[in-house]
């Protein structure tokens, strides 16, 4: 019995030296990822096992046939535990890992729509209570000039335009969120499709005296859904020119890097701060801060504009990116060639 409790006390004080030695490195690397945790864990138990059988060894005065048996076995066992614990471990990682980036994105998605149902909610309140205003002033007879008329009738227009954008945005958007979204790919020269946004966008940019620039030459045939392609490149160039302040530039240029095609959309807005940048192709964010003060009040700014630009480039598997230049913002756009 007494031998017992002596070969207990060994194998624990062995054990508990190497537990405390990983117990050290743990704390010593505790801001490493959770891979580097795990691995450390399954190696302390298995070093902890190994000393413990060893430390009993010499203590049981073995001899050194029987010592190097034990060790053997020992060893091939610790060889296997690491083995299997290293799959596990990764795995376990990885897991983790994943699990951690799908709350990150439900949470940023959650987040996304509430700000994105009470933004609707308001922006569809607001006109189609300035509708049924006008509405009942012209059924009851308040308005009888014709020329008040005529611009009653052109304000109803313009807000059932607007209207009639804000909810194709919106299912845009939810066929790209439910994965609904099915593209036809094709070989698409850019030069056609900046060529349709820019005359989109001219009578915009004409009113509000912005300069539309684009180069004559070296646009790149690319992969992709020439629809979906066109909705990018006119959210852009749209973007582009309603932040812009009067007599400013907007310029659009593309290339070439090897399998990737790019076009890229500059403007003079005055740049946007480092802290909205990140949100700048999230759902709703319109950047008033973001942008000049001379970019109110151009009426349609939809804050989803450049959220379908980045849903619809991602399904194509590209990328959108945007950073500030001296005088504006640059928006990136990288497709495959």
């Amino acid at each position: 019995m007494t031998d017992t409790l002596l070969i207990g006390l060994y194998a624990l004080l062995a054990g508990g030296v190497v537990g405390l030695i990983g117990l050290i490195v743990l704390r010593l690397l505790r801001h490493r990822s959770i891979a580097v945790h795990i691995a450390i864990l399954i190696s302390v138990t298995v070093a902890a096992v190994v000393a413990g059988v060893v430390t009993v060894a010499q203590a049981m005065f073995l001899s050194a046939h029987d010592l190097r048996v034990v060790l053997m076995t020992v060893g091939a066992s610790a060889v296997v535990s690491l083995g299997l614990g290293a799959v596990a471990g990764r795995r376990l990682a990885a897991s983790a890992v994943w699990l951690a980036q799908a709350r990150e994105r439900e949470r940023r998605l959650e987040t996304s729509r509430r700000e994105l149902v009470a933004w609707v909610s308001h922006d569809l309140r607001t006109p189609l209570a300035g509708l049924r205003a006008m509405a009942e002033a012209l059924e009851d007879g308040v308005v009888s000039e014709p020329e008040t008329t005529a611009e009653y009738h052109r304000r109803i227009r313009g807000e059932t335009d607007r209207m009639a954008q804000l909810v194709d945005d919106l299912f845009e958007l939810s066929r790209i969120n439910a994965g609904a979204l099915r593209l036809t790919l094709e070989r698409v020269a850019l030069s056609d499709v900046v060529s349709e946004a820019l005359a989109t966008a001219a009578p915009l940019a004409a009113g509000r005296r912005i300069r539309l620039v684009a180069d004559p030459s070296g646009w790149p045939t690319v992969l992709a859904s020439e629809p979906e392609l066109a909705r990018v490149v006119s959210n852009l160039v749209v973007n582009s020119v309603r932040y812009t302040p009067p007599d400013g530039t907007v310029q659009i240029e593309a290339g070439q890097d090897r399998d990737t095609a790019w076009l890229a959309v500059s403007d003079t807005c005055g740049g946007i701060p480092e802290d909205d940048l990140p949100r700048v192709f999230d759902v709703a964010f319109r950047g008033e801060r973001a942008r000049t003060p001379q970019a109110t009040g151009t009426g349609t700014a939809g804050g989803l504009g450049l959220a379908i630009v980045r849903g619809l480039v991602e399904a194509h598997g590209g990328r959108v990116d945007v950073g500030n230049t001296s005088t504006g913002c640059r928006f990136v756009v990288r497709l495959p060639a």
